[in-house]
């Protein structure tokens, strides 16, 4: 089992959605996902957790391993929505992981709205299996 994403940038706020189980099958396509945030963004990224059915102890060594990536290039990782069947604990010498409740409460810190047609324009990526009920903003 593997996992789909769809990464978008409005406001300089990027959020990382992803879909799935991120288990050991999954951690390569998330490190890939982590690449293209790398090389198409500025500033904070969300990871957006609100589709993940769950996650294995590889999976959260991946996330711990994308907020070291994000902080060698000086931007930051949190998260959103953690999935109900563990929390993550990140090793000592990780990166401040700030969690939020869910995505309006993430985009709410940043003080984003996530408007669509409102002046800032949106970008947006995403894997050709991303579920169409997440398609919209």
């Amino acid at each position: 089992m593997t996992i789909d994403w769809r990464y978008t940038v409005q406001d300089r706020l990027c959020v990382l959605s992803v879909a799935g189980h991120l288990g050991p099958d999954a951690v390569h396509r998330f490190s890939g996902a982590i690449g293209w945030v790398l090389a198409r963004g500025t500033g904070p990224v969300v990871v957006d957790l609100t589709g993940l059915r769950g996650w294995s102890a590889e999976g959260q060594l991946a996330i711990t391993d994308a907020a070291h990536r994000l902080a060698g290039a000086g931007r930051s990782l949190q998260l959103a929505a953690i999935p109900a069947d563990g929390s993550l604990v990140p090793a000592g010498d990780c990166p401040p992981i700030p969690v939020h409740a869910d995505l309006a409460s993430a985009l709410a810190a940043h003080g984003s709205a996530r408007k669509t047609g409102q002046g800032e324009e949106i970008q947006e990526w995403r894997t050709t299996g991303w579920p169409a009920q997440n398609a919209g903003h």
